[in-house]
């Protein structure tokens, strides 16, 4: 073992000693679920962008695009698997300009840098020789599969509105492509059509009245070549940013019953390069702006009702590859792990993170694909928390961030803390809300069985660290390039729930009775 790694629990202990105390009790509401998410939540993304994709000079895909990561890497498969199963969303950026190679379809040009081209590269195309390798992969490694569509395919630029792309969308690669995915027996779990053509676009965009129409077209697409509906493929859409009236415009247009799930992309952090971007993810106010973006997708979803409710389909902080100095820290999941909390609570489905490699926000690095902290606390949030969330209410420094949700593998509740602060440490204790009667005192909650928890913390006690402590062991895969154990530490429930200063903990109580879930 590298000999820094054993100074995490010495460090990190002087560290907790020499940090304010602060008791907190943490009221958690479990009569009712304020939401549901979906059972595989967590999800990341594949991007298409190739080694030549450059911002705020420097170069940080390497070989990490869906063309060109090699499919062997041991690492990477290990990391995959971890999650039993993983959802992966195929697409990004360049998916608009993405032809696929059958069909009438011959040539398959390479992307390549262009000035005039959709975000500055050619159109880039998908053989099905590595579509075929990529569905071996897959199926490998049992990965729950969005792939994201070309929704520009057939249109032209407006000649009067930069950006616009009008016209009718073009079916028949699509068709094509589906039809040969069909006769191979992939798997595909939904379909996302176009990426960031919302309201003002990305490079791109579509009126909302045409993507409406257009939807429906791949929609009836979609049910007319998979046969059986327990296989037919989900229809999701925009996978842009949200825009109410742009919305609201295009599910009127299409109907109920055509948009399977609601998709939208989150930024909040904004361009990768602002100096003051390890300040906006240890900022409690700054956080929970994004709140706003949550309740106006959900509110749009309460009205239009679409079967899988909304997702956030691509989400990776900052911009343009995210930030080089905080994206693949610990100091990150201040961030992300507050992000999947609060859009739970919104009763947003899915949540994927841009990306599972590539960029400087991968969850694994884009070298040898070794995980970064932020995979250390996704794949405990798959584990641990279940799709049921909790309402909880607490009166405390608003650095302490708190979500519940029902336990994964019942019975109990699993929770999970998020200390901002630099100085202080809280002590917590819990209390039961007592149903039905807000006048009357919560119940305390006094434990008899241990609890489960897991705290997450920077190695050397730097939140700038890319090595992460969970219950002072640091993470690092084995030899064999596995993910290490992630066991719980068992405390004695008599004691209050401590939380360092700038650490995250999940803890799964056993016996805390809650009766939504049961």
């Amino acid at each position: 073992m590298n000999f820094k790694f054993a100074f995490c629990p010495i460090i990190l202990l002087l560290s907790a000693s020499l940090s304010f105390a602060q008791n907190v009790n943490v009221v958690i509401h479990g009569a009712a679920s304020i939401a549901k998410t979906d059972d595989n939540f967590v999800c990341v993304t594949l991007d298409w962008w190739p080694a030549e994709k450059c911002d705020y000079n420097q170069c940080p895909w390497g070989k990490a695009g869906i063309l060109n990561f090699d499919l062997r890497y041991g690492a990477l498969i290990n990391a995959i698997k971890a999650f039993n199963p993983l959802r992966i969303k195929v697409g990004g950026s360049l998916q608009d300009n993405v032809v696929y190679k059958v069909g009438e379809v011959s040539s398959c040009p390479n992307f390549m840098k262009r000035e005039d081209g959709l975000f500055g590269f050619s159109q880039g195309c998908l053989s099905m020789e590595r579509w075929d390798q990529l569905n071996r992969f897959f199926n490998h490694t049992g990965v729950k599969l969005t792939f994201g569509l070309n929704a520009l395919f057939g249109r032209n630029e407006s000649q009067t509105e930069k950006g616009l792309w009008i016209g009718d969308w073009q079916p028949q690669n699509t068709r094509d492509f589906m039809q040969y995915t069909i006769s191979k027996g992939y798997k595909v779990d939904s379909y996302e059509f176009g990426n960031q053509l919302s309201g003002s676009g990305m490079g791109a965009k579509v009126d909302a009245k045409q993507y409406g129409k257009d939807v429906i077209v791949l929609k009836n697409l979609v049910k007319e070549l998979y046969a059986h509906p327990e296989t037919e493929p989900k229809v999701l859409g925009p996978g842009g940013f949200y825009e109410e009236k742009w919305f609201n415009t295009f599910l009127e247009v299409s109907g109920q019953g055509v948009v399977d799930g609601l998709t939208h992309h989150i930024y909040n952090l904004g361009p990768g390069d602002d100096p003051n971007m390890i300040n906006k993810v240890l900022d409690p106010s700054y956080l929970s702006q994004v709140s706003q973006t949550y309740k106006g997708v959900s509110d749009v979803v309460n009205k239009f009702r679409p079967q899988l409710g909304a997702w956030v389909s691509e989400s990776g902080g900052a911009l343009k590859g995210g930030s080089k100095d905080v994206s693949r820290t610990f100091a990150d999941g201040f961030w992300y792990l507050d992000q999947m909390g609060m859009a739970s609570t919104y009763d947003q489905k899915v949540f994927c993170r841009q990306a599972l490699i590539g960029g400087n926000y991968g969850l694994l690095n884009a070298t040898m694909f070794v995980p970064n902290p932020d995979y250390y606390g996704a794949l405990l949030r798959h584990r641990l928390m279940g799709s049921t969330a909790l309402a909880v209410t607490k009166e405390s420094d608003p650095n302490l961030r708190v979500y519940a949700h029902c336990a994964k593998k019942k019975p109990g509740v699993s929770l999970i803390f998020i200390n901002l602060s630099k100085d202080r440490s809280f002590n917590i204790t819990l209390s039961n809300a007592k149903p039905g009667d807000a006048g009357k005192p919560n119940y305390e909650f006094v434990g008899k069985q241990n609890r489960e928890e897991y705290h997450l913390r920077a190695l050397t006690g730097d939140i700038k660290d890319d090595i992460v402590c969970l219950n002072d062991v640091p993470m690092v895969q084995t030899d064999s390039e596995d993910i290490p154990a992630m066991d719980p530490k068992l405390v004695d429930a008599s004691t209050p729930i401590s939380i360092a200063a700038q650490s995250i903990a999940y803890v799964t109580i056993r016996d805390f009775e809650a009766p939504a879930c049961v």
